[in-house]
């Protein structure tokens, strides 16, 4: 049985939190409280593909206001 987080065939969405993180996230489970879908449903790829375009600085959101930048 594969693993519906990681199924390579799987229909996704993007989903981002308040700190700017990023998840891959299956399309037929309910978006969890906390976050927003940002992109999709498309495939496991193209999803992945738009967090290494847009998720570029790993750090939360908090941090980088902390440290000043």
């Amino acid at each position: 049985m594969t693993n519906p987080f990681e199924n390579p065939d799987g229909t996704y969405r993007v989903l981002a939190n308040d700190e700017g993180q990023h998840s891959l996230w299956p399309d037929f489970a309910a978006v969890p409280a906390g976050w927003t879908s940002v992109f999709g449903p498309d495939t496991r790829t193209a999803c992945l593909e738009y967090v290494e375009r847009e998720w570029t600085d790993l750090r939360p959101r908090s941090l980088v206001r902390a440290m000043g930048e």
